[in-house]
């Protein structure tokens, strides 16, 4: 069987149709519940094994942990005790205080599964706080990446399995092959969300201040947008100049071997700004913006790395992953 390719009556025949449903009945049971409750709270997801403290502050008395990838009610934010690292961001959840850096806001929303597939496929935006990703080796499913919330993907055919749940099949731009994916999960991108911001205007250009760890863009010299960021973590990483967006693609997946590696699916709303791979981009590894985090790209918040796609050139029809112009696209004055 191709990994690339699989009709609904080989999914249907799938061996590991019932390990499927059976490893996401607990999912199911515990994501749902919170789904009927994110009126009165909001949540987040540890990033991290994290440690939960009486009070903001790592000196206080020691409550409890938790551990990577669980989903946290948050009812209060406060500026705390910034040590030992530099973000002073803590959250309190029912259990305790945990630091606001290694936790990402996250939402709750299934959505009604898309069969009419087109052709090229359709973008779409994980909308819980992760999704397990399964792999077809040999007409057996094993485990493959967790998708995180926020992450973007390119859906290419749907299937039911023999438990009435449908799947969609995503492909790895980077790796190649196919992912298996809950649909309820994925929440179509719509082209109303992703049209040009001020398309008229040819007088633009985005600074990404190092000092400040910020991010402005610019409108015949007015600033209309600024947006925090983390930028490279050791001294031109990010490097200092003037650029201009010369490729754009609604999803990647971004991945490093050497040194201090990262495999990192899905990666948002990604401009990049130079042929060695720098870009600015949605994240959801961390939430510590503000501070110099990354191995040179410019990490924003997902929403503030999809409002400046939107607002720069070149602009990427929709429906379309890529597109590339080196001479008019927005300047980016890194300083």
């Amino acid at each position: 069987m191709s990994d690339h390719s699989i009709t609904r009556r080989q999914f249907l025949k799938l061996g590991g149709a019932a390990l499927l449903s059976a490893a996401f009945s607990t999912y199911y049971k515990k994501t749902n519940a919170l789904a009927q409750n994110t009126q009165t709270f909001r949540l987040g997801r540890t990033t991290q094994s994290l440690r939960y403290y009486e009070t903001p502050t790592v000196s206080s008395h020691e409550l409890g942990y938790y551990l990577t990838d669980e989903t946290v009610k948050i009812y209060e934010t406060a500026l705390g005790d910034p040590k030992p690292e530099k973000n002073p961001l803590w959250l309190r959840t029912e259990d305790g205080w945990i630091r606001g850096l290694y936790v990402q806001p996250v939402e709750e929303k299934l959505n009604e599964p898309v069969f009419d597939v087109p052709k090229d496929g359709f973008l779409a935006e994980v909308s819980v706080p992760w999704t397990q990703a399964w792999i077809n080796e040999k007409s057996k499913l094993k485990r493959a990446y967790r998708l995180y919330f926020a992450s973007t993907y390119w859906v290419y055919e749907v299937s039911t399995d023999a438990y009435g749940d449908v799947w969609y099949r995503i492909i790895d731009d980077l790796l190649g092959g196919s992912y298996y994916v809950l649909a309820e999960h994925l929440r179509p991108i719509e082209a109303s969300e992703i049209s040009p911001i001020s398309p008229e205007v040819t007088d633009k250009k985005i600074v990404v201040n190092l000092a400040n760890q910020k991010v402005a863009a610019f409108e015949n010299g007015r600033m209309v947008f600024a947006a925090p960021a983390s930028t490279g973590t050791f001294e031109g990483s990010t490097p200092v100049g003037e650029y201009r967006i010369e490729r754009k693609q609604p999803s990647r997946h971004m991945a490093a071997d050497e040194g201090n590696g990262f495999d990192l699916p899905g990666v948002p709303w990604v401009c990049f700004i130079s042929w060695t791979g720098v870009s600015l981009h949605g994240t959801y590894w961390h939430h510590d913006y503000g501070t110099p985090r990354s191995h040179g790209c410019i990490n924003l918040t997902p929403k503030a790395a999809k409002w400046l796609f939107r607002w720069t050139t070149p602009i990427v029809p929709f429906g379309e992953d890529y597109v590339e112009d080196k001479e008019a696209g927005t300047k980016v004055i890194v300083e």
